[in-house]
């Protein structure tokens, strides 16, 4: 896997970080929420702005800073590429051929050379977003409005986009189409209703009858179970960072004046979250592209070896 073909390692995201908040004003008649009961993030982004018709929301922004973020780093160290690489370019490099050598372990060296740019560029998507989000100031600068318990952003103008159910689902729609695309470029049509519907193992006779008739149930399942793996992926990345923001949110306001030390554990352990997250999203898609990508004979190889 050369440097070159891994400079087009990229995506978008944030989370956000709602202890620190900077009030923009007490009100704003045309984009004002109502009044939120709690004062937890809101289970959606809020929209901003609608230039030529096109809605734009405070997470997809945060999303096209992360995304370009992440262009710039790898414009920016590989622009004077050297045999003997230093400073950034050793940097992309490490970081590059690591990801490569993580992923080809788990899925084999012929679908990592296939699939490396997805695996490596949502991992790097999701981990910006997750550590953006972070950042104080996003997800607690906007409009709002004064309660018996504080000043409250009921707008916020940045939100993490992770913490944005959209985002996340198509990320996970992004992975479905290209898992299909991949299925059927390495095992064919055929292959893949093989690999669903056909009996496993050596049987004759009676047992082999019985055999079809139960995978054949068991791949009608699996059918099932493929089409909520968008679901299941997408809700899974979003319920943890939008658990995480909130909890952020909660323990900053647990003790009055002391916020921002009580929250300090919690800011860490999101850290290692966003890490978590980043390598959970991997590591399922991947699982589930070699599931359906590795070959029979591959398989019986490995069993051997």
């Amino acid at each position: 896997m050369s440097l070159q073909q891994a400079r087009p390692l990229l995506v978008a995201s944030v989370a956000i970080s709602p202890y620190f908040f900077v009030p923009l004003a007490s009100g704003n008649p045309q984009a004002m929420l109502p009044e939120l009961a709690s004062h937890g993030l809101s289970a959606k982004a809020v929209e901003i702005a609608r230039p030529l018709g096109f809605p734009i929301t405070n997470s997809m922004i945060v999303s096209w800073v992360v995304a370009f973020g992440l262009i710039a780093f790898a414009q920016f160290a590989t622009r004077k590429m050297t045999p003997i690489p230093a400073g950034t370019q050793n940097f992309f490099e490490w970081l590059v051929e690591s990801l490569y050598n993580f992923i080809s372990g788990i899925i084999g060296p012929h679908l990592t050379d296939r699939t490396f740019w997805f695996f490596a560029s949502i991992f790097l998507f999701i981990l910006s977003a997750n550590w953006a989000g972070l950042i104080p100031g996003v997800g607690s600068i906007g409009w709002g409005h004064h309660t018996d318990h504080g000043f409250v952003i009921s707008q916020p103008v940045l939100r993490g986009a992770n913490a944005d159910v959209n985002m996340t689902l198509a990320m996970a729609l992004v992975f479905f189409a290209s898992w299909v695309v991949w299925a059927f470029r390495e095992v064919g049509a055929k292959g893949f209703v093989k690999e669903i519907f056909a009996p496993k193992g050596e049987s004759a006779g009676v047992l082999k009858l019985l055999m079809i008739v139960v995978f054949f149930a068991a791949g009608c399942l699996e059918i099932v179970s493929i089409l909520f793996r968008p679901i299941s992926l997408s809700f899974r990345l979003y319920g943890n960072i939008f658990a995480g923001e909130n909890l952020l949110e909660a323990m900053s306001k647990l003790v009055p004046g002391f916020g921002w030390l009580v929250v300090i554990p919690f800011y860490f352990l999101e850290l290692i979250m966003g890490i978590v997250q980043a390598l959970v999203f991997m590591l399922l898609t991947a699982v589930f592209t070699m599931l359906i990508c590795q070959h029979e004979s591959e398989t019986a190889a490995a069993a051997h070896a």
